[in-house]
């Protein structure tokens, strides 16, 4: 098999580049990863020759070219279903599915106040109408999906659900928006994961700041 590379932004900001490549990592795919910082604001003229989008992540395999984070978590499943990347149960994929595509759709509010940051200081900030609604849902989700899997993680083991949802997880540390035991314990278990310890520590030594997104 030709060999995967995957195009990805700053990891302390990049919310959609987090998504694939953890849940790759995650699923012990191997793959290349390249680094391309974004360059604020007129946007880094190096996405463009790697992207129909102009915009990370982009996956590269062969003469193939996946782009949008969901996409990119789809093809690889595909390309490895001995993988687990999905839940096994027809009727857990499709929940898994779901609640993927209303991350990608919904949750305006709370993704525009709250921009992923992993080397931000935890403390809070004043937040506009919508992000409490938005915190509400997800922590729903969160709940009723780990009380029906016994957890520790959406459904039982780490899936593309998770990998979806990750840099929700920073945003509720770091900006200090939730008290709840059960979503907290989802937090910790997703915080502990290899493949999230990996990316945190690679952000962490980023020498790049992006001042949109120091909230």
């Amino acid at each position: 098999m030709e060999k995967l590379t995957l195009y990805i932004g700053n990891k302390n900001y990049s919310s959609w580049s987090f998504r694939p490549w953890i849940a790759m990592t995650a699923a012990g795919v191997a793959f290349e990863e390249v680094v391309i910082p974004f360059d604020f604001p007129a946007g880094n003229p190096k996405f463009k020759p790697i992207s129909p989008t102009g915009k990370v992540p982009v996956l590269h395999h062969g003469e193939v070219r996946v782009w949008e984070s969901l996409a990119i978590i789809e093809y690889v499943a595909e390309l490895f279903p001995d993988k687990g990347i999905w839940p096994k149960a027809a009727a857990d994929r499709a929940v898994a599915r779901a609640i993927s595509m209303e991350m990608i759709s919904g949750f305006r509010a709370l993704r525009s106040a709250c921009p992923m940051n992993i080397r931000r200081p935890k403390g809070k900030i004043a937040l506009p109408d919508g992000v409490a609604v938005d915190v509400a849902r997800i922590s729903t989700i969160w709940k009723e999906l780990r009380q029906k899997s016994g957890g520790p993680f959406l459904f039982g083991e780490f899936s593309g659900a998770d990998a979806m949802f990750a840099p929700v997880v920073n945003r509720f540390d770091v900006y200090d928006l939730v008290t709840d035991a059960d979503t907290l314990a989802y937090m910790a278990a997703m915080k502990a994961h290899p493949a999230w310890v990996k990316w945190q520590e690679a952000a962490l030594l980023e020498p790049w700041i992006v001042p949109e997104d120091e909230a």
